[in-house]
């Protein structure tokens, strides 16, 4: 028999009211017991503390705040965590898998338009289609720009995507799908039958780099993959080559970036460190690089699909069934 557990949205209001619209909130109302307040933004006062203390499931996302000890001794009732977001690494720790429980992610929504966002700059970096567009604004009636930007085609190029993770799997399965370009993954920890068996070849970072026609980043921050893109590993990238990163700014070396953009680097950036960057850094005024600002992942409407994924695993829950995407303390530790 599917139960209806009580349940508390947890994120900041402007969230809520983008990712939980009537069609959702009405899948919400027929699968768990719903109190006041329905959503909060924090975890201290009064009523909500009341709140806490009869919740089984949280439904979380941006905004939550850390789901610390003192927290979880509010809620001695509380038995699942579902993130409409990605990463849980802002709110839920170690006192969460101390306390033993689910915790889950709809992050695999939210790498799909990351993915396609990476796709296009794939692309449009195998022509040069941004870094050609602001030489126009300059060259006008001169077309001679045109080949000052290198080998302006997809076929019979090399793509490294650096990460096997969510979004480097889907962006892998979109460019075998056009058949256009050899692709190469970088990742340690990844199967290396699996990453064969995406068509793509494993190799190693050394190796992938003076190959790379287009480095595309699709890595989790971690401490050991803190600016694992530097100086050295710029300047053993091909002339020509164009920098995509998606994933997190502190990949990158950002004072290495810069001279690297200074000295012709073409690059890329739906993400910086720091985000975003200073008014004087240098990136901006570069027509070799294209700046975004962060709008790669879920967006507007786009967040609903993961609104959609943490409800369907609040059914499972309800209906004891398995979750879909759990975290654990494990993937937590190798995933962003």
């Amino acid at each position: 028999m599917t139960r209806r557990p009580e349940t508390l949205l947890v994120m900041a209001r402007d969230t809520m009211e983008v990712q939980f619209g009537a069609a959702e909130l009405a899948r919400l109302r027929a699968t768990a017991r719903l109190g006041e307040p329905l959503c909060t933004d924090e975890l201290t006062s009064a009523p909500v503390r009341a709140r806490l203390a009869e919740v089984e499931v949280l439904i979380t996302s941006w905004g939550c705040p850390p789901l610390d000890e003192a927290v979880l001794r509010a809620a001695p009732n509380l038995r699942a965590v579902l993130h409409a977001a990605g990463s849980v690494r802002d709110h839920v720790g170690a006192a969460v898998f101390d306390r033993g429980l689910l915790v889950t992610t709809a992050a695999d929504a939210n790498a799909e338009p990351v993915a396609q966002y990476t796709l296009g700059a794939i692309l449009w970096a195998f022509k040069k289609v941004p870094f050609l567009a602001a030489d126009a604004r300059k060259s006008r009636e001169d077309w001679g720009y045109r080949d000052r930007r290198g080998e302006l085609s997809g076929r019979d190029r090399t793509v490294v995507l650096v990460g096997f993770s969510r979004v480097g799997r889907r962006v892998a399965a979109l460019l075998r799908l056009l058949d256009l370009a050899r692709v190469v993954v970088v990742d340690p920890v990844a199967d290396p039958a699996e990453i064969r068996a995406a068509g793509a070849e494993p190799v190693s970072l050394a190796e992938a780099l003076p190959q790379a026609d287009v480095l595309s980043l699709h890595a989790p921050s971690l401490p050991e993959t803190r600016h694992m893109i530097g100086a050295a590993e710029l300047a053993a990238l091909p002339p020509g080559a164009v920098l995509i990163n998606t994933a997190r700014g502190a990949l990158v070396d950002t004072a290495a970036l810069e001279h690297a953009c200074a000295d012709g680097l073409h690059a890329v950036l739906d993400v910086t460190e720091p985000e975003p960057l200073p008014a004087g850094s240098p990136l901006y005024d570069l027509p070799n690089v294209v700046l975004t600002p962060h709008v790669a992942g879920s967006l507007g409407s786009e967040t609903r699909r993961m609104s959609a994924e943490a409800l369907g695993e609040l059914e499972r829950y309800a209906a004891g069934l398995p979750p879909r995407a759990p975290v654990t303390r494990h993937s937590l530790a190798v995933q962003a």
